[in-house]
């Protein structure tokens, strides 16, 4: 397995991305992060690595170029522009796709925070092409009307602690009509930074990922 980085063009767009992918891994999972984020979160970092340990492939990337998170550390708006973040997933999915010449890869999304909606957003304009979707501390409710047209395998997973979002992500997962799992980490805030916490998501998400994208979870 080599660790590769490239420019992805998506639209009049580069954005940086980085991935690993093993000859004989089931899956990719490309990973959109969360508010005012990049492709270096180290959270993301740790789940992509224990992916990777369960025979994954893994693809990071930026969601917004570099003029655009100069401008959002600013303002803060584009991170909740839900429209343009599944606009550039999309994008890099299809690139990745045309890039990697394997087009019966099995794909799925990891999203945080935002970028959990804009998974759910192009996993419902991606349809059968997107086999799974993890969202860690997420903002699910944002994808709107597209949630009830997911057909991906979804798991929602939020902080026993992170109240606010575990109510709406009960709201989101009561409109999801896919198979799903909802998730709480008992003791976690949002950031999942107490001991242990984080190692519980990559953990969940793995056996979501192992069951979802392997040859045995069908065509």
């Amino acid at each position: 397995m080599s660790g590769n980085q490239f420019v992805i063009p998506v639209g009049q767009a580069s954005l940086g991305g980085e991935f690993e992918l093993a000859q004989d891994a089931p899956g990719l999972v490309i990973f959109a992060h969360g508010s005012g984020s990049s492709r270096h979160s180290p959270r993301n970092q740790y789940v992509a690595q224990m992916l990777r340990k369960a025979g994954l492939g893994t693809l990071l990337f930026d969601l917004l170029t570099a003029e655009e998170e100069r401008a959002e550390a600013r303002t803060g708006q584009l991170r909740f522009n839900i429209p343009l973040l599944s606009e550039r997933l999309v994008g890099a999915t299809r690139w990745a796709l045309r890039h990697l010449r394997r087009q019966d890869l099995r794909v799925g999304y990891f999203g945080a925070s935002t970028g959990a909606a804009a998974a759910l957003v192009a996993a419902a304009e991606l349809g059968s092409s997107i086999r799974a979707v993890v969202s860690r501390g997420g903002r699910p409710d944002l994808a709107g009307d597209s949630l009830e047209r997911v057909n991906s395998p979804t798991l929602l997973i939020v902080g026993g602690e992170d109240r606010e979002v575990i109510t709406l992500n009960r709201s989101a997962y009561e409109r999801l009509g896919c198979p799903k799992a909802f998730e709480i980490i008992a003791g976690a805030t949002h950031l999942f930074e107490e001991p242990g916490a984080l190692e519980e998501v990559a953990e969940k998400a793995a056996g979501w990922f192992a069951k979802h994208l392997s040859e045995q979870a069908g065509p």
